[in-house]
């Protein structure tokens, strides 16, 4: 006997343990090695992290594609694993050391890996448990890391090569700089942050020229210490007798060049700049147009660095106002900002002090302010990889869905500038490049064979130093989907798995990721890495907002998994997961499908004490009665209409044609036209229809069991034992192809029926007749065909719709509602039962408000300040009311109609 209710936390942990006894998910089975393969690599979470709502829906897409494939009979390699993460771990690691009072550098460098290490081994695994409890069905016993050994030699041999193939090169060049971490890092991890500063108007003197000088506007006065120029633009009649001429540097005495550049706009500030190249990058390109030199004068905390520095002191003539400069050395970059400031104030410098707002770019883990840093870092020329990347996606090799999201690539890859791929971090790859005392690198696999190549160089052994920076956490994870599967060796899960299909990530990656991972598959495996990329949008909060801490409204899924069970969840997120629209996720929509899941173990329940079980040998096809026929003919095209939404990635298309099926057609229809028969005596029908619904809620949980795998594999194994043993378990069971079973004629039928009491019901819906009101049904003119069907059905159409009689006529009765039914009339009088006038009146009404509603809202809408000004997620909103409104009148608009055909 099943349980009364379905409780998922009792269901999910045992479900697991059975899927994973029985190696449903792993790649490469016996019973699949002729199968068609069909690979995805999971976007490798952080192995700090936690599943966040993100993580739930591009994993539950995931999981929907590999669990339909694997049910067609496909091998399928889910691959899972776990990115080093390397600037975040380090944190995490080096938060817990300070805590102890303990900094890295007390330890060293070995003994704080060995410490990195120890705390992946103890709280790696978190996330892997936290999608397991998603329901994700990985290979987990592939699972790789990306400091794995066998990843390790994948980044290795690829640096290498790309060096002899001169590729990567090392340069001076600027960075985005973390002071706090001391390290340079990627354009995703620097966030613009909108800071109220100030503009300051500084006065430069013109060399040999008394009467004349040159005002420049910035907002970081401390950096004019650095300037090496100003410019202005070449068409600016202020300024164009001064272009080829020197301004004096303040406080300094630097001569430095007065430069035409377009760079300088003339609408802004004073429309001359001073030109910073070791400080900012626009004035990093302006110098490098100019040939002009590179004065970097912070150290690697953004502190002053002035005395000794022989960039900046070279040329400086003596004076009292350079002495006072020196003695800012060592302050950070604030304090020497309130100084500088104070210094230029006192020589009346200072032309003016202008309130200034603008976006300042910030460490996103730091929170600190992030600095234009001039140093020696490795890069890779990745522009004659991005032309082969670009090629693949332009001739089709490789394709976006949405197809809009090719732009974004196309964008980045045709503007791509070389990528800096070291990171003065200890948790990572190190850079396989070590140096003589001379400062000669060599690149080598191993430290034996860096001596080898500076003992060919030198003609004897030299003492050689590693480079202490290691990559770029993007660079191994650009190798995932061929690392993964064994590269550098020929391994055979290489020549079966890559390329890979289908890759689902999110939008903010198209370049970091995405991009790079398509660049190193051509260039190492001469294949795409995957023939489709599907990109997820966002998932925010009820209102549209993004969800965020500060903000107070994410929504935890694990809390949710905890609240309503994992189905729901992963239901709610396919069923709302539109392509190129946000998801705005409720706690209330969760609940709703919490409550589907309910329905479908009620209807489970119903089906055994009424006997439905499965009958050994049983026949769809063979089936007589026109409901049974009508039901499979309905349960085929809800399996051809999921199938073409999974495959098209459509998956809320996909997830509401099986909720449609289910809840609708199945359990509101089937079910209920079922009652009388299996309430009866017993008889050929009545078996027929306890064989066929048994059949269907197999189909039932086959359908849903991409969606809600839990639910359906515990069903499954429930209805199993009843009837015939089961071959298998539901995550391996074949996929169905019913389509032999679609009956159009008793779709007429049944159709017909179902289309009579929906109309009835929301005619007397629309138009307030009270719910217990038993009101005629008059056929107008009705065919042979409608009326045999009434006959046959008459009794359930009279109970579900709540009809005293059914009659025929030949003309529609006075005061009564007329609906067309597949071409047909059907009428309802309601004189007596509705007063007539009154509800014309209030239907007209209510049509006027909702019209002044759509006005206002097309107002909003119609303004382009509105547009321009106002937050994403309050457009969108204005555009879903408006759809909510011209919904609710076309409804009213209807049922009007039908009270003035009443009159």
């Amino acid at each position: 006997m099943m349980d009364k209710t379905f409780d998922p936390a009792s269901v999910e942990a045992r479900i697991s343990t059975r899927w994973e006894e029985a190696e449903a998910f792993k790649a490469g089975r016996e019973d699949r090695k002729d199968a068609v393969p069909y690979t995805i690599v999971i976007p490798p979470p952080n192995v700090t992290g936690s599943l966040h709502m993100g993580h739930a829906l591009n994993n539950t897409i995931q999981d929907i594609l590999c669990r339909f494939e694997r049910m067609r009979g496909r091998d399928v390699l889910w691959q899972p694993g776990m990115d080093h993460a390397g600037i975040a771990t380090q944190m995490v690691v080096e938060r817990q050391l300070m805590e102890k009072q303990i900094h890295r550098r007390d330890l060293g460098r070995d003994e704080f890996i060995r410490r990195v290490w120890e705390w992946k081994d103890e709280s790696g695994g978190r996330i892997k448990s936290q999608l397991q409890r998603l329901g994700a069905s990985c290979d987990w016993s592939r699972e790789r890391f990306t400091m794995d050994e066998g990843l390790s030699q994948a980044v290795l041999k690829v640096f290498v090569d790309l060096y002899e193939q001169g590729l990567i090169y090392k340069d001076k060049r600027l960075v985005n700089w973390d002071p706090k971490f001391q390290t340079a890092i990627s354009d995703l991890e620097v966030m613009q942050v909108e800071v109220k500063g100030n503009l300051w108007h500084i006065r430069y003197a013109v060399e040999g020229m008394p009467d004349r000088s040159i005002t420049v506007a910035t907002t970081r006065p401390e950096t004019m210490l650095g300037d090496v120029a100003v410019a202005v633009h070449p068409e600016d009649e202020r300024y164009k007798d001064l272009i080829g001429k020197f301004a004096v540097l303040p406080l300094v005495g630097r001569r430095i060049p007065i430069v035409a550049d377009e760079y300088s706009d003339p609408e802004k500030g004073t429309g001359a700049v001073k030109i910073t190249p070791a400080h900012d990058f626009n004035d990093f390109e302006v110098g490098k147009r100019h040939k002009l030199s590179l004065i970097n004068i912070f150290g690697t905390e953004a502190e002053l660095r002035l005395d000794g520095n022989e960039a900046f002191l070279e040329g400086l003539p003596s004076s009292d106002d350079l002495k006072a400069v020196l003695a800012l050395d060592g302050l950070d970059r604030f304090e020497a900002r309130k100084r500088i400031v104070a210094m230029l104030e006192e020589r009346e410098i200072l032309v003016q002090i202008e309130p200034h707002t603008h976006m300042v770019p910030h460490g996103d883990r730091s929170n600190v302010v992030i600095e234009p840093y001039l140093t020696d870092q490795w890069y890779v020329n990745v522009k004659p990889l991005a032309d082969r990347a670009l090629e693949a996606v332009r001739n089709g090799e490789t394709k976006f869905v949405p197809e809009n999201w090719e732009r974004t690539y196309f964008q980045w890859l045709e503007n791509i500038e070389p990528w800096c791929v070291s990171r003065q971090l200890w948790w990572g790859h190190q850079i396989p490049a070590w140096y003589d005392d001379e400062g000669h690198v060599f690149v080598a696999h191993s430290e034996e064979d860096a001596k080898a190549q500076a003992h060919a160089k030198h003609g004897k052994d030299v003492p050689l130093t590693r480079d202490a920076d290691v990559l770029d956490t993007w660079f191994s994870s650009a190798l995932w989907p061929f690392s993964t599967l064994g590269w550098p060796d020929d391994a055979p899960e290489l020549k079966r798995y890559y390329p890979t299909n289908t890759l689902v990530t999110g939008f903010d990656i198209i370049f970091f990721w995405v991009a790079r991972m398509m660049m190193m598959g051509l260039h190492f495996m001469d294949e795409v890495p995957f023939d489709t990329v599907y990109i997820h949008a966002l998932v925010r909060d009820e209102k549209g907002a993004k969800m965020s801490k500060s903000k107070g409204n994410v929504i935890d899924p694990l809390d949710v998994v905890e609240q309503y069970g994992a189905d729901a969840l992963r239901m709610t997120l396919a069923s709302m997961a539109a392509q190129g629209r946000d998801i705005k996720l409720s706690v209330q929509r969760v609940e709703a499908y919490r409550n589907f899941a309910t329905k479908i173990w009620n209807a489970a329940r119903f089906a055994e004490m009424n006997e439905c079980r499965r009958v050994a040998g049983f026949d769809p096809k063979a089936v007589k009665e026109t409901l049974n026929k009508w039901a499979l003919s309905e349960c085929a095209k809800a399996i051809n209409e999921v199938s073409a939404g999974i495959q098209a990635y459509k998956f809320n298309e996909a997830a509401l044609a099986a909720y449609r099926f289910v809840w609708n057609v199945f359990c509101d229809w089937t079910l209920e036209f079922a009652k009388p028969v299996l309430q009866g005596v017993d008889s050929p029908a009545k078996d027929e229809t306890r064989a066929t619904i048994a059949f269907i809620f197999d189909e039932i949980c086959k359908l849903l069991h991409p969606f809600m795998p839990f639910l359906t594999e515990e069903l499954w194994e429930v209805k199993g034992q009843e009837g015939p043993k089961r071959e298998t378990i539901l995550a391996l069971a074949p996929w169905s192809h019913l389509d032999h079973l679609i009956d159009e004629q008793a779709e007429a039928e049944i159709g017909w029926v179902v289309d009579l009491v929906t109309e009835i019901r929301s005619a007397r819906s629309e138009t307030n007749v009270p719910v217990g009101a038993q009101i005629p049904l008059v056929l107008v003119a009705s065919s042979a065909d409608v009326k045999a069907r009434a006959e046959r059905w008459g009794d359930i159409v009279r109970r579900l719709a709540r009809l005293s009689e059914i009659s025929y006529a030949d003309v529609a009765p006075k005061s009564s509602i007329q609906l067309l039914i597949r071409g047909e009339m059907a009428t309802l009088p309601l004189e007596g039962v509705i007063d007539l006038d009154a509800e014309r009146a209030r239907l007209a009404k209510e049509i006027q408000k909702l019209e002044a509603e759509i006005a206002k809202i097309d107002a909003k809408l119609g303004n382009a300040d509105f547009i321009k000004r106002a937050p994403e997620e309050v457009v969108e909103e204005q555009r879903e009311r408006r759809e909510e409104a011209a919904a609710r009148k076309a409804k009213m608009e209807e049922a009007l109609s039908r009270l003035r055909d009443a009159a």
